[in-house]
């Protein structure tokens, strides 16, 4: 039986970045395509090649590493599909682990930072992570700590999460050379021994945005009820902004929570760039006072700041030093819908390494899917949001009022009353 008959093109694909040689292999994409077949397959043709490497060395029982969420998972998502496919019969020990191929396989449970226990102090010569994204970041650090032996590889399938999950900010997307990563994303329709019929009811059942993302596409994207699902951070992030800016900045006020301070630059072309984040925990009004009075010296000195109304004598606070302090629009609903057209139409830009915890938060600021009001929004993650939403949507509310319902012109009125007579 040919290759073609056995694997996915994709699955040939990973088949040949093995036999190239690295250090982390992630496989990642859609359920069902086919991840977890070539893994498993892997994690087996492994284990014969660290037998032979274990010989040169004469090491007698060599250690190997198994991980996933839990012991349902492992079984249910590994060693059950090899049992039903080569009929092979793991017979574990009084610790939970086994023997295959002279390998002594070791589990580790990744679901929490208890995995920890059963691979701390071993010395691995590979291992075989399923489902990574769900993993405990210091639980999968560990094992990659683990596996110190020359030749050592860890390979992980994962189904997408989100873009700032840790999984692909520090290992998916590292290119440094020497870190020796590989990955294959899968969709689908990569999975050619499904049955086409199956695969075009998965489509055309699966809910759109996240979930047709993830789930079909194998997209790393927001979670479900994401507030600014249209945040694309490959597209909106960049390296330099234009010269000629108008600045702006948003005020929310925090003391146990985070305060913070935005500022958006408008070019001609109203497009707005986010040029500086500051965002603190238990910070006084002078230390805001302070930090405005740094931005309004650096672009301009009569440059508006719009405040989080909530607390009025900060406000004050800020006039009576001189800042222009206004009112911001406390509308989050129609504040939101006017910063989420923004991303739509590609006007909204972020500078590359100005920003605490914006990332952070506009990928994890959400609907409240529980609230009797649907319009609601979750109230965490959200002092830059509330900032940005103050900063931007102020103006641009305040010029579409200007727009929609101008100021009387009292001449025509007047002219418009002797004309009925009155």
């Amino acid at each position: 039986m040919g290759l073609r008959q056995m694997y996915s093109e994709r699955q040939i694909e990973v088949l040949r970045k093995y036999k190239q040689g690295f250090r982390l292999m992630i496989n990642y994409g859609a359920k069902r395509s086919g991840k977890t077949v070539i893994d498993n397959d892997l994690f087996l043709m492994e284990l014969r090649e660290v037998r032979k490497r274990a010989d040169k060395k004469n090491i007698r029982e060599p250690l190997y590493i198994l991980a996933g969420v839990s012991s349902k998972t492992i079984e249910q998502n590994v060693l059950n599909p090899i049992r039903n496919k080569y009929g092979i019969n793991f017979k574990f020990d009084k610790h939970g682990n086994f023997t295959l191929f002279g390998v002594k396989v070791v589990l580790a449970y990744t679901g929490s930072i208890g995995g920890l226990g059963a691979i701390r102090g071993m010395t691995s010569f590979g291992s075989y992570i399923n489902e990574a994204s769900m993993a405990n970041m210091e639980v999968f650090k560990e094992i990659m700590d683990r596996c110190s032996e020359k030749g050592s590889k860890i390979i992980c399938d994962t189904n997408p999460d989100n873009p700032e999950h840790w999984l692909k900010k520090n290992y998916l997307d590292n290119d440094n050379p020497n870190f020796k990563i590989v990955s294959t994303h899968f969709t689908l329709e990569d999975n050619t021994f499904l049955d086409s019929d199956y695969i075009e009811q998965q489509k055309a059942g699966t809910p759109s945005g996240m979930f047709y993302d993830r789930d079909i596409l194998g997209l790393w994207v927001n979670s479900e009820g994401a507030v600014y699902q249209d945040f694309d951070k490959n597209k909106m992030i960049v390296d330099e902004v234009p010269d000629d800016l108008t600045y702006i900045a948003g005020v929310d006020w925090g003391y146990s929570h985070f305060g913070s301070i935005v500022v958006f630059g408008k070019d001609n072309k109203s497009n707005y760039y986010l040029v500086e984040e500051h965002t603190k925990q238990y910070k006084e009004i002078d230390y805001w006072t302070e930090t405005a009075q740094k931005i309004r010296r650096k672009y301009k000195m009569d440059m508006p700041f719009y405040c989080d109304t909530a607390r009025v004598e900060h406000i004050n606070h800020f006039v009576n030093a001189g800042i222009n302090a206004r009112y911001g629009y406390k509308s989050v609903i129609n504040g939101i819908e006017i910063i989420s057209k923004l991303m739509k139409q590609g006007n909204f830009y972020v500078k590359d390494g100005v920003t605490d915890r914006f990332l952070k938060e506009i990928y994890s600021y959400a609907w409240n899917d529980k609230s009797r009001d649907q319009d609601a929004v979750i109230k965490e993650n959200d002092d830059v949001m509330d900032a940005m939403r103050y900063c931007l949507a102020t103006p641009i509310h305040l010029d579409q009022q200007r727009k929609y319902y101008p100021t009387p012109d009292r001449n025509k009125i007047s002219q418009g009353l002797r004309k009925l007579g009155l």
